[in-house]
């Protein structure tokens, strides 16, 4: 199983058995999540920034 997100959506989760499944699902939810935060009048995306913290 394969787990897939959307980092600019926070939440924008999805999976599937293969590579080419978790692609399509995470597309649909992308599609999903982008419908519900315009129509909530949310912005369609955030920032995401990566930092690397040193252990």
């Amino acid at each position: 199983m394969l787990v897939v997100e959307c980092p600019a959506l926070p939440g924008c989760v999805s999976q599937g058995r293969t590579e080419v499944e978790a692609m399509d699902n995470i597309r649909e939810a992308t599609a999903g999540c982008l419908a519900t935060r315009a129509a909530h009048r949310m912005p369609p995306s955030i920032e995401v920034r990566e930092i690397e913290v040193p252990a």
